[in-house]
């Protein structure tokens, strides 16, 4: 079983073989998205522990999907109990957990929905990763945008208050660092404003760039 300390490149060459080819679908992504009247994107969310992502990310699935678009969240924590369960939180784990993200977002891409990635990915070489597997407007990074103080305030698991007490290690934003998004697709000051116009913002972006269709008018 290959450990999850090994470095990024050695652990996503493990298991390569030249005996297997990538098998197309009879069904493309464009035909989905004629049937379905929206485009497919990816949606990642990333932000301090505390700023947001997750609810923003599952009140937009919720908007998303009251106009009846295919959308689904993947969300950090559920992530981290199936497919990324045999990882820890050093760099390198961290990096595969990304990785691996990125490639199931990039299979629900193709499946004609809008992916929401509610995840912290504190760094922007990883983040930068999942935005190389697609295409130019296939992926749009929005940051939440949050002070420390804001997210300790709102922490409801206590857990800065463990990194501070040296109970959790490389914890981001306290032992272990954030880098934020320098020219994110979106920022939303989740600190600040209301989730409501978070989320209007949010779609709003979606409708300005043609990825869903305007509302109806009543």
């Amino acid at each position: 079983m290959t450990s999850p300390s090994v470095p990024y490149g050695e652990l996503t060459n493990q298991g390569a073989s030249s005996n297997i080819v990538w098998h197309h679908s009879t069904v493309t992504r464009a035909a989905r998205a004629h049937q379905r009247g929206h485009r497919s994107a990816i949606l990642w969310f990333t932000g301090l522990s505390g700023a947001g992502k997750s609810t923003l990310a599952n009140a937009v699935n919720s908007a998303l999907f009251e106009q009846g678009l295919a959308c689904y969240v993947l969300d950090g924590d559920n992530v981290r109990h199936g497919l990324c369960s045999d990882l820890g939180f050093s760099d390198a784990d961290r990096e595969e957990n990304i990785r691996r993200i990125g490639e199931v977002a990039k299979l629900f891409l193709d499946a004609g929905v809008v992916v929401l990635t509610a995840f912290v990915s504190p760094f922007r070489a990883d983040r930068q990763r999942a935005r190389d597997l697609v295409g130019a407007g296939d992926f749009l990074e929005i940051h939440c945008a949050a002070d420390l103080e804001v997210c300790e305030q709102r922490d409801t698991k206590g857990l800065y208050a463990k990194a501070r007490a040296g109970e959790i290690k490389e914890f981001t934003g306290i032992s272990s660092p954030y880098e934020a998004p320098e020219a994110p697709e979106l920022r939303v000051a989740t600190g600040e404003q209301s989730l409501d116009d978070s989320v209007a913002q949010v779609m709003a972006e979606l409708e300005r760039r043609g990825i869903i269709p305007a509302p109806a008018e009543p």
